[in-house]
């Protein structure tokens, strides 16, 4: 783990190493998401096989039936209407294409989140391969979610939190610091470069969140006593920012969120973050520079390849104060 302090300079440490940073009175805000097993492997009645990937549920509703919107390959072979089967109780309809996307129908004979659990795989970014010929997801199932995994809907970990185990996180409260959490499902588009020439002309994707009542004072009574609201995750922070007060305190609220960070932004509730080492032109690095500053970002880039970091989902992280 690399710290960034304000003062510019960059240590280096084992992740543990966090709670050494941490405060009595700090506030640790994680993002309780959990990934779906949203990579489906379907069969066409002639055999073929046809894969799909869920990227967001259209309906709000949980049962026998649902609505998604999904890609799915081999592309060019599949129209509307068809309808495939994945395991022994789970089918998917195609309804309807929009621009490179599929909106399909999942039906199950009991719900269909029991059945995706049963027959679905983790959503691995493109960036991870691994052995066609070995369990697709042996390892990953596991490792791809945070410990305090929660609430379904993820098509990629928020993964600054895959560094914290259950013993590190009694241990941070242990020390006075206390944790809260949000929600936030991380979309497809986290994936999807930046191809504006101007990163103010880029239009983020939208994704769901909830800021929690109990979420919300909990920032509340940090600001009271004098902590500091720690974001674990970018996605954490895009969650705080868009229920930001001026006076450093949230509001509590749901819905959709398109709140777009990149340098230059002001920002008002969080005051220190935990994240991975991100791609290139992507926004989870536009939001990270926004925060520590472009060239300090910059340095500390150069300094992890020195030093040999690994970079983006089972990565390394660092922390910056």
């Amino acid at each position: 783990m690399a710290v960034c302090r304000a003062t510019g300079s960059i240590t280096h440490h084992r992740f543990p190493d966090l709670c050494g940073f941490l405060r009595r009175g700090d506030l640790l805000v994680v993002n309780d998401t959990k990934v779906i097993r949203g990579r489906l492997r379907a069969r066409k009645d002639t055999g073929a096989s046809v894969e799909i990937f869920l990227l967001a549920r259209r309906d709000g509703g949980e049962g026998r039936s649902e609505t998604w919107e999904a890609l799915a390959r081999p592309s060019r072979r599949l129209r509307e209407g068809m309808t495939f089967s994945v395991g022994k109780d789970l089918h998917v309809t195609l309804l309807s294409r929009e621009t490179g996307r599929w909106v399909v129908r999942l039906t199950a004979d009991d719900s269909v989140s029991a059945a995706l659990e049963r027959a679905g795989e983790v959503p691995l970014p493109p960036y991870i391969r691994r052995s066609s010929c070995g369990p697709p997801d042996s390892c990953d199932a596991q490792r791809y979610q945070t410990v305090y995994a929660v609430h379904p809907g993820s098509v990629a970990a928020p993964t600054a939190g895959l560094h914290f185990d259950g013993e590190m996180l009694d241990e941070i409260r242990g020390l006075g610091a206390d944790v809260a959490t949000i929600t936030l499902a991380v979309g497809y588009g986290t994936f999807s470069p930046i191809r504006t020439k101007e990163v103010e002309s880029y239009r983020i994707h939208a994704e769901p969140y909830r800021l929690s009542p109990g979420a919300a004072a909990a920032v509340a009574a940090t600001r009271e006593r004098g902590g500091r609201v720690i974001a674990v995750g970018t996605t954490s922070v895009r969650v705080l920012e868009t229920c930001a007060r001026e006076d450093g305190r949230v509001n509590p609220s749901e819905g959709m969120t398109r709140h777009f960070i990149y340098p230059g932004y002001r920002f008002r509730a969080v005051d220190a973050l935990v994240t991975n080492f991100h791609l290139p032109r992507s926004s989870l690095l536009a939001l990270v520079m926004a925060f520590a500053g472009v060239e300090r970002i910059r340095e500390a880039y150069r300094c992890a390849v020195e030093h040999g970091y690994r970079f983006f989902s089972y990565g390394d992280a660092m922390f910056i104060r």
